[in-house]
């Protein structure tokens, strides 16, 4: 339905510049690194389309699980940059230390600190007004749920599309919702449906370019009492059916690649 890469000759070209290395390097906890089986950065980043020379941005890093793998990938020939929540003042310093602990791996990334709505610019040379300038991609994951009860999806589309050169990528991976789930839901559980990402992402301005099930977990029921926080790795019901939901995995994911289209010419 959606034109795209191939996803397994991109995944054959990521894993030639090394990445397959950064995925088993010593900085990678244990725990982390077991993630991959339910995250697949290779393959997610592969479909996205990001290479070693990429400008990424990542919005809401939290602890830095991707930030393990993108920092080292993009150091040599790239630049990767974080939009960190501005307001999350111990997360910010956690994140700086994590970053001041391995500077062979970490110096060069460059953090943004935003807010919601009003300052929400997360370019990290402030406003880009050069003809084609801006990002190569801007990369999200589990995210959206997280800015709907605050109702600011749209602010942070228009932010990630104002942040991206023309044809710049917006990579987007969340827990996704059965369709014709309430929007109440998504805020109540962390699920999301494709429909409202989609919805919001056009809105913005973006176009869809490409759907893959990469992340998909068809064991997930996604009717749990504590939502998605039930499931690993937060296991919010701690022993209570556990062995259960370590069975079953991570969430079920949507991911999908969105592209800020080139702007018309002008009719003279």
């Amino acid at each position: 339905m959606f034109a795209g890469l191939n996803v397994a000759s991109a995944a054959e070209a990521v894993a030639a510049e090394g990445f397959d290395k950064i995925l088993a390097g010593e900085h990678r906890s244990a725990a982390n690194k077991a993630r991959d089986a339910f995250r697949h950065p290779k393959e997610t980043l592969a479909f996205f389309g990001v290479k070693a020379d990429s400008t990424v941005i990542e919005t809401f890093p939290g602890a830095g699980w991707y930030t393990e793998v993108l920092a080292p990938y993009l150091r040599a020939s790239g630049r990767y940059v974080v939009a960190y929540p501005a307001e999350s003042v111990r997360g910010i310093k956690s994140f700086q230390e994590k970053l001041a602990a391995k500077p062979t791996l970490y110096d060069k990334v460059k953090i943004v600190p935003i807010g919601a709505p009003a300052a929400l610019d997360i370019r990290p040379d402030g406003a880009i007004t050069a003809v084609g300038s801006g990002a190569d991609f801007v990369l999200t994951f589990r995210n959206v749920h997280n800015w709907i009860d605050d109702d600011n999806v749209d602010a942070f589309m228009k932010s990630f599309f104002d942040a991206l050169k023309p044809g710049g990528v917006l990579g987007l991976v969340e827990h996704r919702a059965k369709p014709g789930s309430k929007v109440k839901q998504a805020i109540d559980s962390g699920y999301v449906t494709e429909e409202y990402v989609i919805k919001h992402a056009l809105m913005a301005g973006f176009k869809l370019d490409a759907k893959s099930e990469i992340n998909a977990n068809p064991k997930d029921t996604k009717d749990y009492q504590s939502g998605v926080w039930t499931l690993p790795p937060s296991f919010a019901d701690k022993e209570v059916d556990r062995a259960k939901y370590q069975a079953i995995g991570e969430s079920d994911r949507m991911t999908l690649r969105f592209v800020k289209p080139f702007a018309k010419p002008v009719e003279r």
